[in-house]
């Protein structure tokens, strides 16, 4: 396994495989590794020639006040669950390596982004869609892995490859959960043993839904309070958002007669968390 911290490095090697014939895989990260991202890259070694994980907390979709300072950070722990992974290039770049001075280029998805984190987190998507327009430049991978806890930034990504016409497929892959259902997440270890515990109403009020949903209850109304009220029956948490829409568009729905995600983000003291599931009317 090689590690790279030079944006013109990573490109030349990668150009290079793919003069080769190789095919290459991209599981994008901010490190801090946990299962989740490990699955995505078992998944994706098995798909490739060439696994290329990067490792970047990127400044830019972090605002002001938010965690990019504490953020968990560990890189010689993810290198090394990254090797034993099969991981064949770690791209670790510095802020300034990625934003040298000067920097001026921005990528912004509109209507996707507008509901759901993009409404709590004003400017949060056009940092994650300029950066990761950046390493699909630099990379030029054939696919690239992403989980569904992060359904939105999956969906904006999706509208991104599509609507610049970039040749990569962009492959969604299933949320890896703690025993009581928690999604993993780089922040979980930030949750006090209380706030822990409290967390795990997440996967609940997501449970109840999809039961309701299968159940035969179309009214996406009922189904938000169902969620908003088990949630809130949890003095630790506190809610940003509960949604019930539209896969493919992020819409809120009024009635579900198909596909359906049911979406949430809330905080557990200054760690704030997201969760979804996709329910389909049978």
């Amino acid at each position: 396994m090689q590690t790279i911290d030079d944006p013109s490095a990573i490109q030349r090697r990668c150009e290079s495989l793919r003069r080769d014939g190789k095919t290459i895989g991209l599981v994008p990260t901010m490190g801090a590794f946990h299962e989740g991202h490990v699955s995505l890259m078992r998944w994706a070694r098995a798909d490739n020639d060439i696994l290329v994980v990067s490792v970047f907390v990127n400044p830019i979709q972090f605002g002001r006040g938010e965690d990019f300072d504490s953020y968990p950070r560990d890189l010689d722990g993810d290198l090394a669950q990254a090797e034993q992974a099969g991981v064949d290039l770690v791209f670790a770049p510095s802020a300034e390596a990625i934003y040298p001075k000067g920097f001026q280029t921005y990528v912004d998805v509109t209507e996707v982004t507008k509901g759901l984190c993009g409404a709590s987190r004003p400017g949060h998507f056009r940092g994650v869609t300029t950066v990761v327009a950046k390493l699909f430049n630099l990379i030029g991978p054939h696919r690239a892995y992403f989980g569904q806890k992060d359904y939105q930034q999956s969906v904006v990504v999706r509208r991104l490859v599509a609507d610049l016409n970039m040749a990569l497929d962009i492959v969604l892959l299933p949320t890896v959960r703690e025993a009581d259902g928690l999604a993993m997440s780089s922040r979980n270890i930030r949750l006090t043993p209380p706030q822990r515990r409290a967390a795990s109403v997440l996967y609940a009020s997501l449970s109840r839904a999809e039961t309701r949903i299968r159940d035969g209850e179309r009214n996406a109304a009922t189904i938000f309070e169902d969620v908003r009220a088990m949630i809130e029956t949890e003095p630790l948490a506190r809610i940003d958002y509960v949604a019930v829409c539209d896969p493919e568009t992020l819409q809120p729905l009024d009635c579900i007669e198909g596909p359906a995600l049911v979406a949430l983000a809330v905080r557990f003291g200054e760690t704030r968390l997201i969760d979804n599931f996709l329910i389909t009317a049978s």
